[in-house]
């Protein structure tokens, strides 16, 4: 198998971006006249400070490409064609070496983040049942758990499509095959002909992670017409180095796309997802209309900068595969320790083996302690449970002062 990922150094790093906004259009040098776009206001961003000659990302802030479209589908806009073969590397950095796709066979690009890519898999999802088996969208529906994203709601009530929710097992956090049989038959009596299905990979609240095949074993026996989007926004950097077996990669043929979210695991500047889907269904959603840009636009979002695409591939080319594992298992092992901690306390705490979040029940933690630690709840209105996650700059050093106010605080109730 081919791979895209290597290590490289911050001078291999520096050589590859600065070629790239070489290659990318120079308001200074030409006569550019046509296009919406110029460098950062100078006035504001100074563009001579030595400093930037040093830093490529911010060089690329500065130089504001635009990164509108699609790269992996052929055509775009040859004005920043430099930096775009950078998404282009990224895209098969991500698809091919953490999601085991084969090489070129994905389509994608750099998002604002998760709740885009994952609106982005659903429409594209919409209009490919309406177009290649005349559905309308009442007959469309969207089935996720009730731990998904918000983003799956936003999609049903900007696309107009249903959205069924299956229910999971509140100590567990597990989809049921007999709760998703009951929500597909509820669905297909309601005149549901068409199926968009979210499996997780790493929920947001509780870092639990679907079981795929709960979902395509009634999907398969109820002769289901569906798509299935793995949503990675919080997982897609995490997960995969955690369990190697996991059947939540393009090697499973059910699955035809991810969401993963750069900002969140990868620490990439906010506003920086990606989104994943296999060759053939990005046109679906081609915008024709867009016939003043190079390569029309198949994106939600359209406009985009560059800027942010270079960022996760210096974060990822930086550490190389090695590293990124070794960051993984660092995060792996403290999450390990707290779960230690929380049991020889005998406070109640859900966690996935192979995630870094911790969701402690709520009886456990006073509201002094959750804000203290900036503990998030479920529920701000009625929280039944205040999750950790164990970044990188989460050191145990951290963690011991939360449980020592934690040891206070159920020594005090009991």
């Amino acid at each position: 198998m081919k791979t895209y990922w290597k290590k490289k150094s911050q001078e291999e790093i520096k050589s590859i971006v600065f070629k790239a906004l070489e290659d990318n259009v120079n308001y200074d040098t030409q006569n550019i006249l046509g296009i919406p776009a110029s460098y950062l206001d100078s006035k504001v961003f100074n563009q001579d400070s030595s400093f930037i000659r040093d830093a490529p990302f911010i060089s690329s802030l500065i130089q504001n490409p635009n990164h509108i479209g699609c790269h992996t589908l052929g055509k775009s806009e040859p004005f920043f064609q430099g930096t775009q073969k950078i998404e282009q590397d990224l895209i098969e950095i991500c698809a091919v070496d953490i999601l085991k796709g084969e090489p070129g066979k994905q389509d994608g690009y750099i998002a604002s983040g998760g709740t885009e890519a994952n609106i982005q898999a659903i429409w594209i999802y919409r209009n490919y049942f309406m177009k290649q088996n005349a559905a309308k969208r009442e007959d469309i529906c969207i089935v996720c758990s009730e731990d998904s994203h918000y983003s799956m709601d936003k999609a049903s009530n900007l696309l107009a499509i249903d959205i069924r929710k299956v229910p999971v097992d509140k100590d567990t956090r597990k989809v049921k095959e007999e709760g998703i049989n009951k929500v597909i038959r509820e669905a297909q009596n309601n005149g549901k002909k068409h199926f968009i299905v979210i499996c997780n990979m790493m929920t947001t609240m509780f870092g639990s992670v679907d079981n795929i095949e709960a979902y395509t074993n009634q999907l398969t026996e109820l002769s289901c017409d569906f798509k299935l989007h793995v949503d990675g926004a919080y997982g897609g950097f995490y997960f995969p180095f955690t369990d190697e077996n996991s059947l939540l990669t393009f090697n499973n043929p059910h699955i035809t796309s991810f969401t993963l979210d750069a900002h969140k695991m990868a620490q990439a500047p906010y506003g920086t997802g990606v989104f994943l889907i296999r060759k053939g269904y990005m046109q679906n959603v081609n915008t024709s209309e867009a016939s003043y840009v190079e390569g029309e636009d198949f994106t939600l979002i359209g406009s985009r900068s560059g800027a942010n695409a270079i960022a996760v591939w210096m974060i990822l080319v930086k550490n190389g595969p090695f590293g990124w594992q070794e960051k993984i298992y660092i995060l792996q092992k403290r999450t390990e320790w707290m779960c230690k901690q929380l049991s020889q306390l005998d406070i109640e705490f859900y966690r996935h083996s192979k995630s870094n979040i911790i969701t402690i029940r709520s009886k456990f933690v006073n509201v002094e302690v959750a804000s203290k630690f900036g503990l998030v709840p479920d529920n701000h209105l009625k929280p039944e449970w205040f999750k950790i996650v164990i970044m990188d700059h989460v050191t145990i050093e951290k963690l011991m002062l939360l449980i020592e106010d934690l040891k206070s605080t159920v020594h005090d109730k009991s």
